[in-house]
């Protein structure tokens, strides 16, 4: 009797190697410097898949998001095999489009896969049982800073392990560098400030299961506080992102709290500060606090009408879940890698040039292990048009104090999504 291998016991027989990979195109929509690290990771990739043709798309990014969601609405009609999606946007999709874009499990995505990303990076990539991405890059939060005004300050960063010391540190720096700021907020235009300070404090616009609203909870409400406290010394001026830019070239500000990928924004655009800067911790509220959070990132989601979703998967699972492929996109644009194992990788321990020998891959990534989750849901983005105009008239001296503030906009928040606020 003729034994006939079926493709299903073909795929199981290669594991994790899908069955039809070996050949095919494949187009990725992406942005700006997430797409100049697709395009790095090509070359790698094509030594293991060589007849597997990679396009990668630089569409940008709010026309990759209306263009992916309008194809979405549309049956998924336009739309390319791989999509990039930032984390904090990640629930929109699946919440309006559960059919668009396919559960990674079918394709081979083990719990042991996804157990190579910390829980915070995936966090709003799964639903129930169903996997819609794979992690890409995460955003763990450190301090960069400028070792020259501090240490013409006499300020060892090694001692600045609360936002009081913070404050304290900034004072100093400032009287001995005139014409410097300690730290730049996008007070106006942003709340990314009170967003990182909250997550450190493990507390975030909505708890962790997306039913109910938590910006008035404790952590949030002392980490608006604790913004406000150092407005109000004088060491944190409001400044959107071209600014920071601005200030970081202009040597007139000392330090500037972001995700890790604004490492190549400070390299790139300020190439005469090489050796100038370093980074630190990110502050807490107390002097034991995880000093951990997490701004930004995205994901790569293989969209349900791709014709070569095998192809798709094997390059998600180069790019995404091999450390070659990850350190590949580290080396070229600063993309943080959420592959945990990454962290072991020899590239990371490396000291750079630009900032001072330092190994900053090694400390920033460092951190996250420590990252709590924080859920966006499908109402992240009217939560957050709220909270900015809050945090405008609260730091405006507009509410008595942080938890009337943030009181009224989780009662804002409420009426906006029909979600009851946490008690």
């Amino acid at each position: 009797m003729r034994i006939t291998l079926t493709c299903a016991a073909l795929a199981l027989a290669l594991g994790s190697a899908p069955a039809f990979a070996q050949s095919g195109e494949i187009t990725i929509w992406s942005w700006n410097v997430a797409a100049s690290s697709l395009k790095a990771t090509i070359e790698g990739f094509n030594k293991q898949f060589p007849d597997i043709k990679v396009t990668v798309q630089d569409l940008g990014n709010q026309p990759t998001y209306d263009k992916s969601i309008a194809g979405c609405a549309a049956g998924g009609e336009g739309l390319p095999d791989i999509v990039t999606i930032e984390n904090g946007e990640a629930e929109n999709y699946w919440s309006q489009f559960p059919d668009c874009f396919v559960d990674l499990h079918t394709l081979g995505y083990t719990a042991e896969d996804q157990a190579k990303f910390p829980d915070f990076k995936r966090t709003e990539l799964e639903v129930e049982d169903k996997a819609y991405a794979m992690p890409w890059d995460s955003g763990p939060v450190a301090m960069y800073y400028r070792r020259d005004f501090y240490e013409k300050a006499g300020v060892d960063p090694a001692s600045i392990k609360t936002w009081d010391d913070f404050i304290a540190a900034g004072k100093k720096i400032q009287a001995a560098n005139p014409g410097v700021t300690m730290t730049n907020a996008d007070f106006n235009g942003d709340s990314e400030f009170f967003r990182m300070i909250a997550n450190e404090q493990g507390c975030a616009y909505f708890a962790a299961d997306g039913q109910s609203i938590t910006v008035n909870q404790p952590g949030c409400v002392a980490s608006m506080t604790k913004i406000k406290e150092m407005k109000d010394a004088g060491i944190i001026t409001s400044a959107d992102w071209g600014t920071k830019i601005t200030n970081n070239t202009a040597d007139k500000v000392a330090s500037q709290m972001y995700g890790g990928w604004y490492e190549g924004t400070i390299r790139t655009e300020s190439p005469d500060g090489s050796g100038k800067w370093g980074v630190y911790l990110m502050p807490s509220l107390t002097a034991d606090g995880p000093r951990a959070a997490n701004l930004g990132g995205s994901s790569l989601a293989i969209t349900s009408v791709s014709n070569n979703k095998e192809a798709a998967y094997a390059y998600l699972k180069y790019a995404i879940a091999t450390n070659e492929g990850q350190i590949a996109m580290l080396k070229g644009f600063g993309l943080v890698p959420s592959l945990i194992s990454a962290l072991d990788d020899p590239y990371v321990s490396e000291g750079q040039p630009y900032w001072g020998g330092q190994a900053v891959w090694k400390d920033i990534l460092g951190t996250l292990p420590k990252v709590v989750p924080s859920r966006g849901t499908p109402f992240q983005s009217d939560a957050e048009i709220i909270v900015r105009a809050v945090q405008t008239k609260y730091l405006g001296g507009g509410y008595p104090d942080a938890k009337a503030a943030l009181d009224d906009a989780a009662s804002q928040i409420a009426s906006a999504t029909g979600l009851p606020v946490e008690e």
